[in-house]
């Protein structure tokens, strides 16, 4: 019987463009702000009511009489449509925090329900996620509840408009004019924006409160993409110094390091001059408040260090997002990356250390990743990160050191260490022992067994690795090394 081919298929290249609004009147910009606080209110409301637990799975076309079950438009002198566009975005945002959930609770539910064995009671357990049922199972139900995080807003800058809520005229190369519903029916307001393309879609008028200006975003179709029926498999390294390092032995977004260290290095320079000038303002309040005031006025102001840290984190981004360019260069991959969305913990280092990661932006990292597989047709699966930058990729053991940007083999040979830890991620992405959700100490016993079974070849035990200086010793202190090391049952298997 032969084998049935995969199917291959198109996706869609979608991308968020924002475009500055150049033009408006007075009066226009009046009744913006006005629409813009009136549904301030039905997007805090719309939270409060379809954020709780009740409102799990509710289709976001039918949330509108939800909420007008309480809140007419006529109560806040809004238009019917403005406000249901509104809730349906609301709706939409608690479906996507709901899903986000579900995807968390995934190692709670490995945990509770291990191995392939109970795969089934797994899937079970996902589908009553999916719709409000599991609320009858009291399991689900208390991890739910312990996890997810009912949703509240206070957002006051936002409009949204369907296609049929405002027209798109273009006046010349660069600018168009909008054309969007107001509070009086058959009265437009007139807007001007500076863009290269006619807007078209969902739109979104927001008052950036940084910048203080009105931008418009919306929804960029590019076109599409072939999906193959097969992907060229491939594992990446998420670094410091270089933003990614492939299993093929590349290095994408050289730089990264360096422009992420020079924006900490100045803001904390910045941030302790600062603080003296701060101790002197407060030190002449009462001495001198003419002088207070100035130093208040004209050196502790935030308008010219928020515009630098804007361009450091534009910079920061632009190198992120020609790394993930590069990574995929128009290819359809299959990629296999850490899952780095967890803190880590228990690690004490400097502060200067800590710093620097939390400029790291591990967030803008993951985005850009998925951004360009969903462009090149690309998939993006996330694996247990533990202990791939110190596993040996020759031999799927932990017998060697890292230091820096190498890693030593025990037999001496000295490898990549991002290298090294890409390969060990491409091998992870296949590996059926070590899933997504399987714990640190299990991951940690799992590669302790294979370094046994590596060792018994030599004749050789994990005690003489350790004496050697292959293993590092901190492997000795688990209880998966002393059950191998006493030669209990079962432990090699």
């Amino acid at each position: 019987m032969s084998k049935r081919k995969k199917k291959s298929g198109t996706t869609k290249k979608l991308s968020t463009q924002v475009v500055p609004v150049i033009g408006m009147s007075m009066a226009v910009e009046t009744e913006l702000f006005a629409i813009m606080q009136r549904l301030g209110i039905v997007r805090s409301e719309s939270y409060n009511k379809l954020g709780s637990v009740s409102h799990w799975g509710l289709d976001w076309r039918k949330a509108y009489p939800e909420i007008r079950a309480f809140r007419t438009p006529e109560s806040l002198e809004l238009p019917s449509k403005l406000m249901e566009w509104t809730v349906s975005d609301v709706a939409k945002a608690i479906t996507a925090q709901q899903a986000a959930c579900i995807e968390a609770l995934g190692k709670i539910l490995h945990k509770r329900f291990p191995g392939q064995e109970n795969k089934k009671r797994r899937n079970e357990c996902y589908k009553q996620l999916s719709s409000p049922s599991f609320l009858d199972n009291p399991f689900l139900h208390r991890i739910v509840r312990k996890q997810f995080q009912r949703g509240h807003s206070s957002t006051r800058n936002q409009i949204i408009y369907q296609q049929g809520g405002y027209s798109c005229k273009r006046i010349s190369r660069h600018t168009y004019q909008l054309e969007l519903a107001g509070l009086r029916r058959g009265k437009r307001n007139r807007i001007l924006v500076r863009s290269n393309r006619k807007l078209t879609g969902q739109i979104r008028l927001i008052y950036n409160l940084q910048l203080q200006r009105f931008e418009v975003h919306f929804i960029v179709d590019y076109g599409t993409v072939n999906l193959p029926a097969e992907h060229r498999s491939i594992g990446v390294d998420k670094g410091y110094t270089e933003a990614f390092y492939d299993s093929d032995g590349r290095a994408h977004g050289l730089g990264l390091g360096q422009l992420a260290t020079a924006k900490s290095n100045r803001i904390t320079l910045k941030n302790r001059n600062r603080g003296k000038l701060w101790a002197l303002h407060r030190k002449l309040e009462k001495i001198d408040p003419v002088k207070s005031a100035r130093i208040l006025e004209n050196n502790l102001s935030r308008k010219t260090e928020n515009r630098r840290y804007r361009k450091d984190q534009a910079g920061i981004i632009a190198i992120i997002g020609a790394a993930s360019r590069s990574l995929f260069n128009g290819e359809s991959l299959k990629v296999f990356a850490e899952d780095l969305t967890e803190p880590i913990k228990g690690k004490r280092q400097s502060l200067a250390m800590s710093r620097k990661l939390n400029s790291w932006m591990k967030g803008a990292i993951r985005d850009s990743l998925q951004k360009w597989a969903n462009w090149t047709g690309s998939v993006v699966l996330e694996i247990q990160p533990s202990y791939t930058s110190q596993v040996d990729s020759v031999t799927g053991t932990l017998l060697g050191v890292r230091k820096g940007d190498t890693f030593t083999r025990f037999n001496g040979v000295v490898l990549q260490a991002d290298h090294n830890a890409a390969r060990n991620i491409l091998g992870r992405g296949t590996d059926h022992e070590i899933s997504r959700y399987t714990k640190r100490e299990e991951v940690q016993a799992v590669l302790l067994r294979r370094t046994a079974r590596f060792l018994e070849g030599m004749d050789l035990s994990l005690a003489d690795a350790v004496k050697l200086g292959w293993l590092d010793s901190k492997h000795s202190r688990t209880q998966a090394f002393r059950d191998l090391l006493a030669g209990m049952p079962g432990t090699l298997r």
